[in-house]
């Protein structure tokens, strides 16, 4: 099917999905994720193709990325059955008002309508974002990157299979045929088609969605995310937490790109980073992690360099800006220059640094004595997500199942009609 083929196919599953209850709703998910675990053959062939197609012109973070495993299949499968245990939003009241002429006022949690989302090398977003479409009563129209093609194809496949099962149309989940950029385009401008787009990816997507989209579309997030060592910090913690943020899976968003360190504890804490983060990675046969040092830090341990560039590269990779500063106010301003606003922390034992550090940082996520790495649907209670908004209108922060409802208002009357002067009055003045 073409694109338009298929963005007109996913406006014909809008009544049927907004129309299902949570019962039918649910149903659908445990079937799509029995189908997903019944295809995993198919699905681990179609994604080791996938793997030997992208060696070579990928990094082994991104191979990482890309990569299925039955475990990681069983995990999928556990996302969206946790997404079927959350309460179904569609029909929510938000706020009920009652005027004084009688009239009953609700704010109603109502289906998006079709969520198309474009996304690259990741295959479990394909079934996180159909779980939480289905659920909040939308059609998803996906569109991934090549090198993930193969894999993402048998994924709908089995989810389709799990819809079929319910009766709910199969369209209600699709995935585009055309990897091109045409095809992104096309779905940037499907005015009147897409509701709502949702990019997750790196900058260059971010950016061209931004410029390009005349529909409706919420950043998700590149993450040049940040932790801050104060002066007060529990330097062993730090070193603890550091380690999780840059080395737990530094190929996604929430990973720490940049980190600053108080100009008192910066010579006692960045030989334990070096010894951590390189020395013993190197002697337990992993990645060391290449440490991008200013002018301060690189004056206590070695590393390479910094460029000024480095402070604003999302790197996805085994390296880690560093820099000295001052005190919480200069880590807060350098936050402000360089952040894409994702998620930042400060490791502290200091309430009034903590205070002053989450009240001035403006990001989606502020940590206090923990890792950038939780900032996820799954870890913030919303079963699995479908991205991490950096922007503040409508959504931000890991977007869940409230996000991915908009609302209407619906008025409750006994026979109102509305008086005033003005209703009274002539169009024309008496002569």
């Amino acid at each position: 099917m073409t694109t338009q083929e298929m963005l007109h196919a996913a406006q014909g599953a809008k009544m049927p999905l907004a129309l299902a209850d949570a019962d039918t709703k649910n149903a659908a998910l445990e079937a799509m994720a029995v189908a997903l675990i019944a295809a995993q053959d198919k699905i681990l062939e179609a994604n080791r193709q996938d793997v030997e197609n992208a060696r070579g012109r990928i990094g082994d973070v991104m191979l990482d990325r890309l990569a299925l495993t039955p475990g990681r299949l069983t995990d999928m499968a556990k996302g969206i059955r946790e997404v079927a245990a959350l309460p179904d939003p569609v029909g929510d009241v938000l706020r009920r008002i009652v005027r004084p002429n009688g009239l009953v006022i609700e704010k109603t949690a109502v289906p998006m309508g079709v969520i198309a989302i474009i996304y690259e090398s990741r295959p479990n977003v394909t079934s996180d974002a159909a779980a939480l479409a289905i659920k909040a009563g939308s059609a998803c129209v996906l569109r991934c990157g090549r090198d993930a093609w193969a894999s993402c194809h048998a994924i709908v496949e089995a989810l389709r299979a799990g819809l079929r099962k319910v009766r709910l149309p199969e369209c209600a989940v699709s995935l585009i045929e055309d990897t091109s950029h045409a095809s992104a385009n096309e779905l940037m401008t499907a005015d009147g088609l897409v509701d709502l787009l949702i990019p997750r990816g790196g900058a260059g997507l971010i950016r061209a969605c931004v410029e390009n989209a005349t529909v409706p579309c919420i950043q998700t997030g590149t993450g040049i995310c940040h932790v801050y060592v104060d002066k007060a910090a529990d330097l062993a913690m730090a070193v603890d937490i550091v380690e999780n943020a840059k080395t737990s899976r530094p190929s996604v968003c929430n990973a720490e790109e940049a980190l600053l360190v108080h100009r008192d504890v910066a010579a006692e804490f960045l030989p334990m980073l070096k010894a951590r983060l390189v020395d013993d990675r190197l002697a337990a046969g992993l990645t060391p992690v290449e440490l991008h040092l200013d002018e301060r830090a690189a004056a206590i341990i070695d590393g390479v360099p910094a460029a000024p560039e480095d402070f604003d590269t999302e790197y996805l990779d085994y390296k880690l800006s560093v820099a000295v500063v001052d005190d919480v106010d200069a880590a807060i301003l350098h936050i402000a220059k360089h952040s894409t606003h994702h998620s930042e922390a400060i490791i502290t034992a200091d309430p009034a640094a903590a205070q002053r550090f989450t009240a001035c940082v403006d990001s989606a996520a502020v940590y206090v004595n923990a890792s950038t790495r939780f900032t996820d649907g799954g870890e913030f209670g919303l079963g699995c997500e479908m991205g991490i908004s950096t922007q503040k209108l409508h959504a931000r922060g890991p977007m869940g199942l409230a996000e991915l409802c908009t609302y209407k208002y619906i008025i409750h009357g006994n026979g109102q009609t509305r008086g005033g002067s003005s209703a009274r009055m002539s169009c024309y003045p008496k002569a």
